[in-house]
């Protein structure tokens, strides 16, 4: 994967260069990702196409700081740019405190099963509430408001009821939406949807879709699209 033209003096939002990350297992060596190269531009998608196995969402775990022993990140650079600023992350302690006030706040990243993703045992207001007050500082009710406000946003209906429901009392399509509303919840500037649209069907999927992108024109939010399926990114 290579960069796309870009302006220069406006740098991509997240620029992965040369990125390699290996995984030691019992049979040797694994290298997972192996020099791939990619930018994304502020208030862009991009699609990020390949067959099972091939390495994308262990690219958007290295995105996200989120790759654990016995992986690590073996070679290149990840830089996020945004208003003014540029960090690279590969820089960071994987748990200091810059990474983890970027991680969620400035790039958010929603994950393949929504089911495994949310706490079973906290209500979708709740787990909503806790990014927001994490990263945004906000107090209990402006947070509940905010959280009311993004169920609304991702066409959940009756927000403030469905915001005490548990994950369990959810259909896979109002789980996927509680998760892209949880994602957005603190307005990141990047977006990862690492195979948003697993599990559902052809009509949730479309559905699913129309709404991140409708999200991302509202809220001019960058998005990369994980999938294996030419389908959805078409």
């Amino acid at each position: 994967m290579k960069n796309p033209q870009k302006s220069a003096s406006s740098p991509p939002v997240l620029e992965i260069d040369a990125l390699k990350v290996h995984f030691r297992t019992e049979f040797g060596v694994v290298r997972a990702v192996d020099g791939v190269s990619f930018g994304l531009d502020a208030g862009k998608t991009l699609g990020v196409v390949g067959e099972s196995g091939c390495g994308k969402s262990v690219t958007a775990l290295a995105a996200m700081g989120l790759i654990r022993p016995p992986g690590w990140i073996a070679g290149g650079r990840i830089r996020y740019s945004m208003s003014g600023k540029s960090v690279v992350l590969t820089d960071l302690p994987a748990n200091g405190p810059e990474i983890r006030s970027i991680r969620g706040n400035e790039i958010a990243m929603i994950f393949q099963e929504p089911m495994t993703s949310l706490n079973p045992v906290f209500t979708i207001g709740f787990q909503i509430m806790e990014s927001i007050r994490l990263h945004q500082g906000l107090d209990k009710k402006a947070s509940r408001e905010r959280a009311v406000e993004m169920l609304d946003k991702v066409g959940i209906p009756s927000p403030r009821r469905r915001a005490d429901e548990y994950p369990h009392q959810l259909s896979g399509g109002m789980r996927q939406r509680a998760m892209i509303a949880m994602a957005l919840s603190c307005h990141p500037s990047v977006l990862i949807a690492d195979e948003p649209t697993t599990a559902l069907d052809v009509t949730i999927q479309a559905q699913v879709l129309d709404l991140m992108m409708d999200l991302k024109e509202e809220l001019g939010t960058a998005i990369i699209l994980i999938t294996h399926d030419l389908g959805v990114v078409a």
